[in-house]
């Protein structure tokens, strides 16, 4: 399998004030073609640190990031941008819809950004990517028109678009209550067994029961990282319904 993510001796030191605030304390890891993996750990565990390295959008005190093969040392910030707009689909806890445009819009903004891309290639894309989270009948619809759990299935929709190499979720069922989660976790799960790589950063244990791994952060370290015994979402989302 390739490896999508390849993660060695990350640190992450901050300074506030006259003090020295160490968020990632050489932490490594990697992340090969086609898993599903959940990043669990406490808001001061430097998980939100670790997502913004992961989503090229900050970069290390120390140490080596390679996404696809690609180090991210060194790079403009207009490489980066092209490493983020290729190579990531971003998923977000508040689903960062435009208010008054519509979901076959919202799909189609971040191939905007692709010069080899067409037009045409565009809408076909973003249809498709529509019609794979179950949403063709709600193309034209605005946020607005749509409950929460569709919002995000149009997230999902955008971030599938560009065919990334990588979903990277940050906490996507976060504002969701449990059994629309469930639904949004049997689509990650369809997406997982069609082949997709996926890293969803979470602080729900259930949550992170429906991946197939876990990576546990603990004051800047990695404290456990190992399989889980993955659970169903459909099943737990029709035991729910009984």
């Amino acid at each position: 399998m390739n490896t999508i993510i390849k993660i060695q001796n990350i640190q992450r030191v901050f300074e506030v004030g006259d003090e020295k605030v160490h968020a990632l304390k050489g932490i490594s890891f990697e992340v090969t073609e086609g898993e599903f993996v959940s990043i669990m750990g406490t808001s001061g565990s430097g998980k939100s640190t670790l997502l913004n390295i992961l989503g090229c959008l900050d970069r290390p005190t120390a140490g080596e990031y390679l996404i696809d093969n690609i180090s991210v040392k060194e790079r403009s910030e207009d490489e980066l941008s092209t490493l983020r707009n290729r190579k990531i689909g971003f998923v977000f806890q508040n689903y960062s819809l435009l208010p008054r445009t519509t979901a076959l819009e919202q799909v189609e903004l971040p191939l905007l950004y692709n010069n080899t891309v067409s037009d045409k290639q565009r809408r076909e894309r973003a249809e498709q990517a529509l019609e794979q989270v179950g949403l063709k009948d709600r193309m034209r619809h605005t946020p607005n028109q749509m409950s929460g759990g569709q919002q995000q299935r149009v997230a999902i929709a955008r971030a599938l678009a560009g065919d990334p190499v990588m979903l990277l979720a940050d906490e996507a069922t976060g504002n969701l209550d449990t059994q629309t989660s469930y639904e949004i976790m049997c689509l990650f799960q369809e997406l997982h067994d069609k082949g997709k790589s996926i890293v969803f950063v979470t602080h729900e244990p259930d949550i992170a029961s429906f991946t197939e791994r876990t990576i546990l952060l603990h004051d800047g370290l990695i404290v456990k990282d190992g399989k889980v015994e993955t659970q169903s979402a459909r099943q737990m989302l029709e035991a729910m319904m009984v």
